[in-house]
Protein backbone atom coordinates (compact mmCIF):
# COMPACT_ATOMS: atom_id res chain seq x y z
CA UNK A 1 0.00 0.00 0.00
CA UNK A 2 1.44 3.38 -0.92
CA UNK A 3 2.00 6.23 1.23
CA UNK A 4 -0.18 8.19 -0.68
CA UNK A 5 -3.29 5.46 -0.31
CA UNK A 6 -3.00 5.72 4.02
CA UNK A 7 -4.82 9.11 4.87
CA UNK A 8 -7.73 6.90 2.99
CA UNK A 9 -7.64 4.62 6.13
CA UNK A 10 -7.46 6.68 8.97
CA UNK A 11 -10.21 7.00 11.42
CA UNK A 12 -12.03 10.54 11.59
CA UNK A 13 -11.26 12.63 14.81
CA UNK A 14 -14.46 12.87 17.15
CA UNK A 15 -14.84 16.41 18.36
CA UNK A 16 -15.40 16.61 22.64
CA UNK A 17 -19.29 17.38 21.67
CA UNK A 18 -21.38 14.83 19.75
CA UNK A 19 -23.43 17.51 17.87
CA UNK A 20 -24.38 15.08 15.44
CA UNK A 21 -25.98 13.42 17.84
CA UNK A 22 -27.29 16.33 20.01
CA UNK A 23 -28.87 17.40 16.67
CA UNK A 24 -30.74 14.27 16.01
CA UNK A 25 -31.93 13.66 19.32
CA UNK A 26 -32.85 17.95 19.78
CA UNK A 27 -34.99 16.74 15.97
CA UNK A 28 -36.47 14.18 17.44
CA UNK A 29 -38.40 16.05 20.04
CA UNK A 30 -38.95 18.64 17.62
CA UNK A 31 -41.01 16.18 15.19
CA UNK A 32 -42.13 14.76 17.82
CA UNK A 33 -44.22 18.07 18.95
CA UNK A 34 -44.53 19.10 14.89
CA UNK A 35 -46.72 16.11 13.57
CA UNK A 36 -49.69 16.96 16.13
CA UNK A 37 -48.73 20.91 15.54
CA UNK A 38 -52.45 21.64 16.19
CA UNK A 39 -52.45 20.05 19.68
CA UNK A 40 -49.44 21.15 20.63
CA UNK A 41 -49.00 25.03 19.23
CA UNK A 42 -51.99 25.82 17.34
CA UNK A 43 -54.62 24.60 20.58
CA UNK A 44 -52.48 27.08 23.33
CA UNK A 45 -52.91 29.83 20.92
CA UNK A 46 -56.90 29.48 19.87
CA UNK A 47 -56.73 29.44 23.89
CA UNK A 48 -54.87 32.38 24.88
CA UNK A 49 -56.95 34.20 22.08
CA UNK A 50 -60.44 32.99 24.36
CA UNK A 51 -58.76 34.62 27.60
CA UNK A 52 -58.00 37.66 25.83
CA UNK A 53 -61.05 37.76 23.92
CA UNK A 54 -63.35 37.16 27.22
CA UNK A 55 -61.14 39.68 29.11
CA UNK A 56 -61.13 42.54 26.00
CA UNK A 57 -65.24 42.13 25.19
CA UNK A 58 -67.52 39.95 27.84
CA UNK A 59 -65.75 41.90 30.78
CA UNK A 60 -65.41 44.92 29.63
CA UNK A 61 -61.83 45.00 29.01
CA UNK A 62 -61.50 47.35 26.03
CA UNK A 63 -62.70 50.45 28.48
CA UNK A 64 -60.62 49.62 31.92
CA UNK A 65 -57.45 50.46 32.49
CA UNK A 66 -53.90 49.16 34.55
CA UNK A 67 -51.91 52.12 35.83
CA UNK A 68 -51.75 54.57 33.10
CA UNK A 69 -52.23 52.00 30.04
CA UNK A 70 -55.32 49.98 28.80
CA UNK A 71 -55.90 47.03 30.39
CA UNK A 72 -55.91 44.59 26.92
CA UNK A 73 -51.93 46.03 26.48
CA UNK A 74 -51.13 45.60 30.31
CA UNK A 75 -53.02 41.27 29.78
CA UNK A 76 -51.48 40.69 26.37
CA UNK A 77 -47.69 40.03 27.50
CA UNK A 78 -48.76 38.14 30.41
CA UNK A 79 -51.03 35.64 28.75
CA UNK A 80 -48.33 35.01 26.03
CA UNK A 81 -45.35 34.32 28.46
CA UNK A 82 -47.84 32.08 30.96
CA UNK A 83 -48.74 29.65 27.06
CA UNK A 84 -44.96 29.61 26.28
CA UNK A 85 -43.71 28.59 29.75
CA UNK A 86 -46.83 25.71 30.37
CA UNK A 87 -45.90 24.66 26.69
CA UNK A 88 -41.71 24.06 27.23
CA UNK A 89 -42.60 22.25 30.51
CA UNK A 90 -45.09 19.67 28.44
CA UNK A 91 -42.28 18.72 25.90
CA UNK A 92 -40.18 17.04 27.43
CA UNK A 93 -41.69 16.20 30.68
CA UNK A 94 -44.49 14.21 28.33
CA UNK A 95 -41.36 12.73 25.91
CA UNK A 96 -39.33 11.64 28.56
CA UNK A 97 -42.25 10.17 30.48
CA UNK A 98 -43.75 8.41 27.01
CA UNK A 99 -39.82 6.71 26.74
CA UNK A 100 -39.89 5.42 30.39
CA UNK A 101 -43.19 4.05 29.82
CA UNK A 102 -42.91 2.43 26.46
CA UNK A 103 -39.35 1.13 27.07
CA UNK A 104 -37.41 2.82 24.80
CA UNK A 105 -35.98 5.24 27.13
CA UNK A 106 -33.00 2.83 26.90
CA UNK A 107 -31.90 3.61 23.14
CA UNK A 108 -31.38 7.07 24.26
CA UNK A 109 -29.13 6.11 27.18
CA UNK A 110 -26.92 3.90 24.93
CA UNK A 111 -26.62 7.09 22.18
CA UNK A 112 -23.10 8.55 22.49
CA UNK A 113 -24.71 11.16 24.47
CA UNK A 114 -23.21 12.51 27.25
CA UNK A 115 -25.79 13.77 29.90
CA UNK A 116 -24.81 17.27 29.05
CA UNK A 117 -26.01 16.48 25.74
CA UNK A 118 -28.58 14.83 26.39
CA UNK A 119 -30.04 17.42 28.81
CA UNK A 120 -29.13 20.07 26.25
CA UNK A 121 -31.15 18.41 23.31
CA UNK A 122 -34.49 17.96 25.52
CA UNK A 123 -34.64 21.43 26.46
CA UNK A 124 -33.55 23.07 23.44
CA UNK A 125 -36.88 21.04 22.55
CA UNK A 126 -39.08 22.27 24.90
CA UNK A 127 -37.83 25.92 24.44
CA UNK A 128 -38.39 25.78 20.51
CA UNK A 129 -41.83 25.04 21.16
CA UNK A 130 -42.45 27.48 24.15
CA UNK A 131 -41.29 29.96 21.72
CA UNK A 132 -42.78 29.25 19.39
CA UNK A 133 -46.05 29.43 20.68
CA UNK A 134 -45.34 32.85 21.95
CA UNK A 135 -43.74 34.05 18.63
CA UNK A 136 -47.72 32.80 17.22
CA UNK A 137 -49.36 34.38 20.31
CA UNK A 138 -47.57 37.92 19.79
CA UNK A 139 -48.64 38.12 16.12
CA UNK A 140 -52.46 37.01 17.34
CA UNK A 141 -52.45 39.71 19.93
CA UNK A 142 -51.83 42.67 17.30
CA UNK A 143 -56.16 41.55 16.83
CA UNK A 144 -56.55 43.36 20.05
CA UNK A 145 -53.50 45.66 21.15
CA UNK A 146 -50.56 46.78 19.24
CA UNK A 147 -47.44 46.80 21.50
CA UNK A 148 -44.59 49.11 21.42
CA UNK A 149 -42.11 46.58 21.88
CA UNK A 150 -40.19 48.65 24.07
CA UNK A 151 -36.92 46.90 25.34
CA UNK A 152 -36.08 44.16 22.68
CA UNK A 153 -33.10 43.01 25.16
CA UNK A 154 -35.63 41.94 27.75
CA UNK A 155 -37.72 40.49 25.29
CA UNK A 156 -35.29 37.88 24.12
CA UNK A 157 -33.90 37.47 27.48
CA UNK A 158 -36.88 36.80 29.57
CA UNK A 159 -38.63 34.90 26.89
CA UNK A 160 -35.08 32.48 26.33
CA UNK A 161 -34.74 32.29 30.22
CA UNK A 162 -38.39 31.11 30.76
CA UNK A 163 -38.69 28.71 28.45
CA UNK A 164 -35.39 27.00 29.81
CA UNK A 165 -36.35 27.29 33.27
CA UNK A 166 -39.14 25.74 32.41
CA UNK A 167 -37.88 23.06 29.81
CA UNK A 168 -34.97 22.31 32.61
CA UNK A 169 -38.18 21.92 35.06
CA UNK A 170 -40.11 19.34 32.41
CA UNK A 171 -37.16 17.28 31.84
CA UNK A 172 -36.23 16.78 35.61
CA UNK A 173 -40.13 16.24 36.05
CA UNK A 174 -40.17 13.37 32.98
CA UNK A 175 -37.27 11.83 35.13
CA UNK A 176 -38.62 12.14 38.78
CA UNK A 177 -42.79 11.02 37.83
CA UNK A 178 -43.22 7.24 37.52
CA UNK A 179 -46.30 7.72 36.05
CA UNK A 180 -48.24 10.50 34.21
CA UNK A 181 -50.30 12.01 36.60
CA UNK A 182 -47.22 12.83 38.77
CA UNK A 183 -45.89 14.69 35.87
CA UNK A 184 -49.54 16.65 35.09
CA UNK A 185 -49.73 16.90 39.12
CA UNK A 186 -46.90 19.36 38.96
CA UNK A 187 -48.48 21.36 35.88
CA UNK A 188 -51.75 21.44 37.96
CA UNK A 189 -51.13 22.45 41.65
CA UNK A 190 -47.46 24.01 40.82
CA UNK A 191 -47.36 26.03 37.36
CA UNK A 192 -50.66 26.97 36.20
CA UNK A 193 -51.56 28.25 40.19
CA UNK A 194 -48.14 30.13 41.03
CA UNK A 195 -48.46 31.24 36.98
CA UNK A 196 -52.01 32.88 37.49
CA UNK A 197 -51.09 34.42 41.07
CA UNK A 198 -47.76 36.17 39.43
CA UNK A 199 -49.63 39.55 38.29
CA UNK A 200 -50.47 38.15 34.94
CA UNK A 201 -54.21 39.47 35.60
CA UNK A 202 -53.73 41.95 37.67
CA UNK A 203 -50.70 44.55 39.28
CA UNK A 204 -49.31 43.20 42.37
CA UNK A 205 -49.40 46.62 43.37
CA UNK A 206 -52.79 46.57 44.52
CA UNK A 207 -52.16 43.32 46.43
CA UNK A 208 -51.93 43.98 50.54
CA UNK A 209 -49.43 43.50 52.71
CA UNK A 210 -47.73 40.06 52.80
CA UNK A 211 -49.23 39.34 49.44
CA UNK A 212 -47.21 41.58 47.87
CA UNK A 213 -44.31 40.42 49.57
CA UNK A 214 -44.60 36.85 49.13
CA UNK A 215 -45.47 37.56 45.41
CA UNK A 216 -41.92 39.06 44.65
CA UNK A 217 -40.62 35.65 45.31
CA UNK A 218 -42.58 33.77 42.91
CA UNK A 219 -40.08 32.93 39.84
CA UNK A 220 -43.24 33.07 37.52
CA UNK A 221 -43.92 37.14 38.44
CA UNK A 222 -40.44 37.93 37.21
CA UNK A 223 -40.64 36.32 34.10
CA UNK A 224 -44.03 37.64 33.35
CA UNK A 225 -42.82 40.78 34.16
CA UNK A 226 -39.66 41.06 33.03
CA UNK A 227 -41.70 39.87 29.83
CA UNK A 228 -44.28 42.60 29.99
CA UNK A 229 -41.49 45.41 30.76
CA UNK A 230 -39.87 44.62 27.32
CA UNK A 231 -43.12 44.63 25.51
CA UNK A 232 -44.73 47.61 26.68
CA UNK A 233 -42.43 49.45 29.07
CA UNK A 234 -44.47 48.59 32.15
CA UNK A 235 -43.27 47.05 35.21
CA UNK A 236 -44.07 46.32 38.66
CA UNK A 237 -41.06 44.86 40.02
CA UNK A 238 -36.64 45.67 38.94
CA UNK A 239 -36.19 43.92 36.21
CA UNK A 240 -32.82 43.43 36.71
CA UNK A 241 -33.76 41.47 39.91
CA UNK A 242 -35.97 39.29 37.61
CA UNK A 243 -32.47 38.77 35.14
CA UNK A 244 -30.35 38.28 38.41
CA UNK A 245 -33.05 35.83 39.99
CA UNK A 246 -33.51 33.52 36.78
CA UNK A 247 -30.39 33.46 35.62
CA UNK A 248 -29.67 31.84 39.58
CA UNK A 249 -32.66 29.29 38.63
CA UNK A 250 -31.56 28.28 35.66
CA UNK A 251 -27.90 27.43 36.57
CA UNK A 252 -29.57 25.85 39.64
CA UNK A 253 -31.81 23.89 38.01
CA UNK A 254 -29.20 22.69 34.89
CA UNK A 255 -27.06 21.40 37.73
CA UNK A 256 -30.03 19.19 38.75
CA UNK A 257 -30.64 18.01 35.50
CA UNK A 258 -27.55 17.47 34.81
CA UNK A 259 -26.88 15.07 38.15
CA UNK A 260 -30.18 13.35 37.74
CA UNK A 261 -29.44 12.12 34.34
CA UNK A 262 -25.71 11.26 34.88
CA UNK A 263 -26.28 8.87 38.00
CA UNK A 264 -29.42 7.11 35.92
CA UNK A 265 -32.13 8.13 38.47
CA UNK A 266 -35.32 6.49 37.97
CA UNK A 267 -33.95 5.99 34.13
CA UNK A 268 -31.98 3.03 34.06
CA UNK A 269 -33.85 -0.46 34.98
Amino acid sequence: MSQEQLPLFREKKISRVNWIGVRTLYWKEVWRFYKVLGQTVLAPVVTTFLFMTIFTLALGGSSRVSGDIPYQMFLAPGLIIMAALQNAYANPSSSIMSAKMQGNIVDVLLAPLSPAEMAFAYVMGGMTRGLLVAIMLTLSMFLFVSMPFSHIWAIVFFGVATTMLLSLLGVIAGIWAQKFEQSTAINNFIIVPMSFLSGTFYSIDRLPGIWHSLSQVNPFFYMIDGFRYGMIGRSDGDPLIGLAYLTILNVIMWTVCYRMIKSGYRLRP
